[in-house]
């Protein structure tokens, strides 16, 4: 909450691509979140009023996209073509996750703020879309910072830091190792830490 400038804190700075966002305020606060960051709540937060185009088109049209480039760029996104007609009350979980996914990366935001996204999701679908911000990482250079109980999800990242009692308990880097190796480090860890995952990533 703090990195996404929801709330406010006592001291200390925060550094996001080198620059104090601690500093920003009024227009230049707006522009940061605007155009840098995205979100991906675990309750979705969607805009019950709002259709789901509606809610993923939003953020585009305030960064001043023109409507057929809109159509286009949300018609690809996260395979939601069925939903996109339907109200946040008339979709399934996992199709607010969905759509509350597509929505925050289809700006290519520069960071995108990931609070359990595959939470909701069926194992497609969570593949869909680790790959597709995995993508974005590599082609846009976005950072991801996500926060996770499951070791698979874990897996697509390059660092993995644990938490545990609010304490850092240890750190992994993938260094070149697959995605497969990855994940049996980080259930090594997991094994450490007696089993529970509560808090563990």
């Amino acid at each position: 909450n703090c990195i996404s400038t929801i709330d406010k804190f006592t001291s200390g700075n925060i550094y996001v691509a080198g620059r104090n966002i601690t500093n920003l305020n009024g227009k230049e606060l707006n522009k940061f979140r605007r155009e840098e960051l995205g979100f991906i709540f675990q309750d979705f937060n969607l805009l019950d009023t709002l259709t789901a185009y509606e809610n993923i088109a939003l953020a585009l049209s305030i960064q001043g996209v023109k409507p057929d480039e809109i159509d286009a760029r949300i018609r690809e996104e996260l395979d939601i073509e069925s939903v996109l007609k339907k109200y946040p009350y008339e979709m399934s979980g996992g199709q607010k996750q969905r759509v509350a996914s597509a929505r925050a990366i289809i700006t290519e935001p520069k960071l995108i703020l990931a609070d359990e996204p595959t939470g909701a999701l069926d194992s497609k679908s969570s593949k869909m879309l680790l790959e597709k911000i995995s993508y974005l990482n590599i082609k846009n250079m976005a950072t991801i910072l996500m926060v996770t109980h499951d070791a698979f999800t874990a897996s697509y990242a390059s660092r993995v830091i644990f938490i545990k009692d609010g304490r850092i308990f240890n750190e992994l880097l993938r260094e070149g190792r697959n995605r497969k190796e990855f994940f049996d480090d980080i259930m090594d860890v997991v094994t450490m830490l007696g089993g529970e995952l509560n808090d563990a990533f």
